[in-house]
């Protein structure tokens, strides 16, 4: 490996020139056919068809970075250290970057473990920033060994990503890259959440803190990490609610209704009178559940024969994502055959005191667009109540 050339290390000066990179290939795997992750199951996520998103992620925003660097005034010199292949150096050669050191060479099945051994070889060799693409299990990972010396970012690409590490979607997650290598983004210490999958499998939510990071911070191109909100009196705050969805529904009686994961649709599955999954997506039809924690395929074989439908979803607290985080089933064929005007968002005024905005990542920017469009959301609130929340993507 050649020594940084003067030029380098003028530009040291004002943020990290050697970079890190890391790419868990089978993030997001499990999120598309239902299994609400990725550990463990990876086996059974491919025998339901699931397909490698990872790259695609990380992809998207190597591009755009790319084409930030070398547009942005004079063109900013990086080296990367990565792995071979899916782990990371592949989607550098797509993307148009050159000075790549390969540090670590992954097995043909990759795991954590190799996550943590590459991560190891970067900080070594003397990364200043490790960059990530995965979800909350790749951040606990890449962190415990980074630890505290050196800032990690990561690109959204798992199920589910509650950590406040990663940019908002994926082209952020390259702005912010290029602002802290430009100097213009302080680091700030943020949590490092994580979900047990098996429990959130047998519909548990149980989320815990499991360390500390550093991260380049920019408010609103970083996510918040995920909270949990809730206040004296909710109970009868969602049930408010859950009579509004409900006058609505029987608006348009015979619609095929999906209720997406929490515990404020689950109100409105209780006064529906039927059984909901906490944490999957349920389909109902006047007042009769007919398919439970759907997949994606599910999901579109009843779209096939119901294609009049009304979804309704409850944004992330805090973050604010409506969909793209924990809901992959609502993928973008699965939303675009919905049709956003058909999409109902409810939160109770508790929820949406921590959340001043609303963001969608389905994925296809064509239909992110098409709910951001508006620039406001209607929510309700309550029994003939409702808010106009601002979108961005």
């Amino acid at each position: 490996m050649t020594d940084p050339s003067p030029e380098r290390d003028s530009r040291h000066d004002f943020g990290p020139s050697r970079v890190g990179f890391v790419i868990n290939p089978i993030a997001g795997m499990g999120g598309r056919v239902g299994l609400k992750g990725t550990d463990d199951v990876v086996d059974r996520a491919i025998a339901l068809g699931a397909e490698p998103t990872a790259n695609e992620k990380a992809h998207e925003m190597l591009s755009q970075l790319h084409t930030l660097v070398t547009t942005a005034g004079p063109p900013m010199e990086l080296e990367w250290l990565t792995c071979a292949g899916a782990m990371g150096a592949d989607a550098l050669s797509v993307a148009g970057f050159v000075n790549v050191s390969i540090l670590y060479e992954p097995g043909e099945e990759t795991s954590a473990g190799d996550t943590r051994s590459a991560v190891r070889r970067f900080v070594d060799a003397g990364a200043e920033l490790i960059v990530f693409c995965g979800g909350d299990g790749t951040a606990r990972d890449v962190s415990a060994v980074a630890g505290d010396a050196v800032p990690v970012l990561g690109i959204p690409a798992g199920v589910k990503m509650y950590s406040g590490v990663f940019g908002i979607t994926p082209a952020l997650t390259a702005q912010i890259l290029f602002d802290h290598l430009a100097g213009k983004l302080d680091v700030a210490e943020v949590e490092i959440l994580d979900i047990d999958e098996e429990r959130y499998r047998q519909d548990e939510w149980a989320v815990r803190l499991y360390t500390t990071a550093s991260t380049p911070f920019e408010p609103s191109l970083t996510q918040t990490a995920k909270a949990l909100i809730t206040e004296a009196g909710e109970r009868e705050v969602c049930e408010d609610i859950a009579d509004e969805v409900i006058e609505r529904l029987e608006a348009g009686p015979g619609a095929l209704v999906l209720l997406g994961a929490g515990s404020t649709v689950g109100a409105v599955a209780r006064r529906l009178g039927v059984d909901k999954t906490l944490l999957g997506i349920d389909a109902v039809i006047d007042g009769r559940r007919i398919g439970a924690d759907l997949n994606e395929q599910q999901l579109l074989r009843l779209l096939d024969e119901q294609p009049r439908c009304v979804l309704v979803l409850s944004p992330l607290g805090a973050q604010g994502f409506v969909l793209g985080r924990g809901n992959q089933q609502l993928s973008p064929e699965v939303v675009g055959r919905i049709g956003p005007t058909n999409v109902i968002v409810i939160a109770t005024p508790a929820k949406l005191r921590r959340t001043p905005v609303l963001r969608f990542d389905t994925g296809d920017r064509t239909l992110d667009a098409a709910f951001a469009q508006r620039g406001y959301l209607q929510v309700v609130t309550g029994y003939h109540l409702s808010r106009l929340v601002k979108v961005e993507t």
